[in-house]
């Protein structure tokens, strides 16, 4: 089983150097920041952690980094490039290779990300095959969680009646959801897990919501904007399941002014503005804060994500 209801999973990615090498004394550090908080677990090779543009022995690296020094959970995004994989032929091998990688490096959960290789096919066809590439990555004995990405990001649309499939299968734990600007689509997901599936886990990757996914029923939120700042978050989980209305709606607005200054477009900078947000902690150092993958941002986007860090740092007041 997966232990990490009521929890934070930050999606943690990877301190880069000028030139383009990961900077291993800076994810050492940064690992050793992230075992102190209070996480119930990272996600590693995630969209924010650059998962499918790692080489095979980068990941491995950063996977090993993690595993020597961080006790609890970590769940391993998995997936294919379609670029580098041979399209329909490779994808499905490729992401098993993938997933057993995770599992021999000591990883323990996996998170499918969307086989977007099938996106174009005939509905049917498209269906059937995505509900089999879950099953190959299920049947290879650990926890794993579905990945529901909007289709701009490089997702696909999961209609109820695959989902309904994908939580049929063996060991499928529950689901991220991603949806970022389409509420309706996380609600009725929602619905369908409160109904059919109460045992699954629903998790929100909702950066830009998450005070209302929990609303909706989330249970756990393994998120990228949870990578830097890290306990104003998790406080933000723990009033809610408490029952701490107060404490929930000023950390609601605390966490989502923080969510509107990193989660903006460009959409794919966040990871960089999370880098940048880790730096002006002094969790890694300036010089590792680089996304060699994203695009380009400017001085007065990082003045943004310093001044947002300041302000979430900020203590809150005290309640009589």
């Amino acid at each position: 089983m997966l232990n990490v209801r009521g929890g934070l999973i930050p999606a943690v990615p990877v301190p880069f150097g000028p030139s383009g090498r990961v900077d291993a004394a800076a994810q050492a550090s940064y690992v050793a920041h992230m075992a102190g908080e209070p996480v119930a677990g990272v996600a590693v090779w995630a969209h924010t952690g650059r998962g499918l543009l790692l080489e095979r022995a980068q990941r491995q690296h950063v996977l090993a980094a993690w595993r020597a020094g961080f006790p609890r959970t970590i769940v391993a995004g998995v997936g294919a490039h379609v670029a580098r994989h041979g399209g329909l032929n490779g994808f499905g091998d490729a992401t098993l290779q993938m997933a057993e990688d995770a599992l021999r490096g000591g990883a323990d959960a996996l998170m499918a990300y969307a086989p977007t290789v099938y996106r174009e096919l005939p509905t049917d066809e498209r269906d059937r095959r995505i509900v089999a590439h879950h099953r190959a990555l299920a049947d290879l004995g650990a926890p794993l969680i579905l990945f529901y990405l909007y289709e701009a990001a490089g997702g696909v649309t999961y209609t109820l009646d695959v989902l309904s499939e994908l939580f049929g299968l063996p060991n499928v734990v529950g689901i991220k959801m991603a949806s970022l600007d389409s509420v309706m689509t996380f609600q009725d997901v929602a619905a369908l897990v409160r109904k059919r599936f109460p045992a699954a886990l629903l998790i929100t990757g909702e950066d830009r919501f998450l005070g209302y996914s929990l609303m909706c029923g989330a249970e756990a939120a393994l998120i990228g904007m949870g990578a830097a700042c890290v306990r104003p978050q998790a406080e933000l989980l723990e009033a809610w399941f408490a029952g701490d209305a107060p404490r929930f709606v000023e950390l609601s607005a605390r966490v989502d002014a923080f969510a509107q200054a990193t989660f903006v477009a460009p959409m794919d900078g966040y990871i960089q503005r999370m880098l940048w947000a880790l730096a002006a902690e002094g969790v890694i150092p300036e010089d590792a804060a680089h996304d060699p993958f994203g695009p380009s941002l400017g001085a007065a986007d990082r003045a943004h994500v310093r001044a947002a860090v300041a302000a979430l740092r900020q203590p809150t007041a005290v309640r009589a």
